[in-house]
């Protein structure tokens, strides 16, 4: 396409999708339920059809040298598939917000006043690899009330659009609007550049994908945009705390799968536990290959520990509570620590791989500010015994998601409840955190009165 074709075709898209959005605002729950329960049955019905083009995307990619675990997260595996189906019943069954009016209040004057949920209008959607993205979306969209324009990566362009058509058709069999959710069937950048520069059809901008995407969309955005650039996360171990569990909270938050943005990527430790807590989780994080890049009184710590390791463990206070073959790491106290010297850099860092930076810290006020001055906003965790601390933890901490107690790996939509995500926003107007059917929607207020007038 030239560029007065790309003009025209966005045109067009943002014309039919607000069309669209004005009758997916006032579809009553039933309907939208149905299209997502359609949706369901037509992603089981199509799975030997969905691979069949998911094929051509994998083959592709394969031939243009991409990763390895790039190319694995372009599979529609039968698995993923029934996840996406069982994510869209999930959506179904959940209570239908739209119209939910709140906070109604009686005035002096007469007049009660309250705020009415309401859906976005039309988002838009760009978005890089996984293609059962464009399920998520799809089925929060359809939930939420709004119409979608999504843009897919061009390495998953022809899985993307098979999804995409079984979407349309759920759509029309449930009575629904097809261009409620229509997706860009080019791969030419030039449309994002349209699509994100169209305040008269498009309400909101969403990237999700790497930084490098999330910046120029952010860059040359003429709507709001939902996002987060970085998920620095950060657990710190507090004095006191549960030492057992927090070996075990740490070692998940890092451990349990390296590549997503709640992942910790820092690890911060009171001065007081450092010496019982440090060797046990670094004989972990050894054995699972992962690369310690500590500040100099952690490394001299851990230097210490591997120069004479026998007697840390026999000193440990874990070594009857916790051992590392309860987690199936066989000899793991014999492995190797990885150690290396943190740069200023690394306190920044979204490694999204086996390395972690560890710091000991003095208290709960100085891992605070450590927190506000080099994460992302994002989500950090506290472990520890002390209430008074988790309570300034959970008020000071400036991020999207604050927890106490647990692994950071848990800021997720689907597991605080909302069914589905439609990403993690480390913005502080509108939406905050895992995005939802809320995270879709605005309020307006309401004003009931029965005659009143203004003196």
């Amino acid at each position: 396409m030239n560029l007065s074709d790309i003009t025209d075709y966005t045109q067009t898209l943002g014309l039919q999708a607000k069309q669209a959005s004005a009758l997916m605002a006032k579809a009553p729950p039933a309907l939208k339920n149905k299209a997502l329960r359609q949706l369901a049955e037509l992603l089981r019905g199509n799975v030997g059809a969905l691979q069949l083009d998911n094929a051509k995307d994998i083959e592709r990619a394969v031939s243009a040298g991409l990763a390895a675990p790039l190319v694995d997260r372009l599979k529609l595996t039968p698995g993923v598939i029934e996840t996406c189906a069982q994510g869209c019943e999930q959506l179904a069954a959940m209570p239908d917000v739209i119209g939910e009016v709140i906070g109604i209040r009686q005035q002096p004057s007469g007049i009660r006043v309250g705020q009415m949920r309401v859906p976005i209008g039309v988002f838009g959607m760009v978005f890089e690899s996984r293609p059962n993205v464009t399920i998520e979306a799809a089925s929060l969209s359809i939930k939420s009330g709004n119409a979608c324009i999504l843009r897919g990566g061009s390495e998953a362009i022809e899985s993307n659009r098979a999804l995409a058509r079984l979407v349309q058709q759920a759509l029309h069999l449930s009575g629904l609007p097809e261009n409620a959710v229509q997706l860009v069937q080019t791969t030419d950048r030039a449309v994002v550049d349209q699509l994100i520069a169209m305040p008269q059809y498009v309400d909101l901008i969403i990237p999700r994908g790497g930084k490098g995407l999330i910046e120029r969309i952010s860059a040359g955005a003429k709507v709001p945009v939902i996002k987060h650039l970085d998920g620095n996360c950060h657990t710190y171990v507090d004095e006191p705390c549960d030492l057992e569990m927090a070996v075990r909270v740490a070692d998940n938050a890092k451990t349990s799968k390296y590549s997503p943005c709640n992942a910790t990527e820092s690890l911060l430790v009171a001065r007081g536990v450092a010496a019982v807590f440090l060797p046990p989780i670094a004989a972990i994080y050894a054995a699972k290959g992962v690369e310690m890049r500590c500040d100099a009184e952690a490394l001299l710590l851990l230097q210490t520990f591997e120069q004479n390791r026998a007697l840390a463990y026999a000193g440990s206070a874990l070594t009857a509570s916790y051992s590392v073959a309860n987690q199936g790491l066989g000899n793991a106290g014999s492995a190797a620590l990885k150690l290396v010297p943190a740069q200023p850099s690394d306190w920044f860092a979204e490694y999204l791989a086996p390395i972690i930076s560890i710091r000991i810290v003095a208290g709960v006020d100085e891992a605070i500010d450590h927190i506000n001055h080099y994460g992302s906003h994002h989500t950090d965790a506290i472990l520890t015994r002390d209430h008074l601390h988790a309570q300034q933890f959970l008020r000071e901490v400036d991020s999207a998601s604050v927890m106490v107690n647990t692994s950071t790996r848990f800021a997720d939509g689907f597991e605080y409840g909302l069914g589905a995500e439609i990403g993690i926003s480390t913005d502080k107007f509108h939406a905050r955190g895992p995005v939802g059917i809320e995270g879709l929607t605005s309020l307006k207020y309401v004003v009931l009165g029965q005659g009143e007038v203004r003196g």
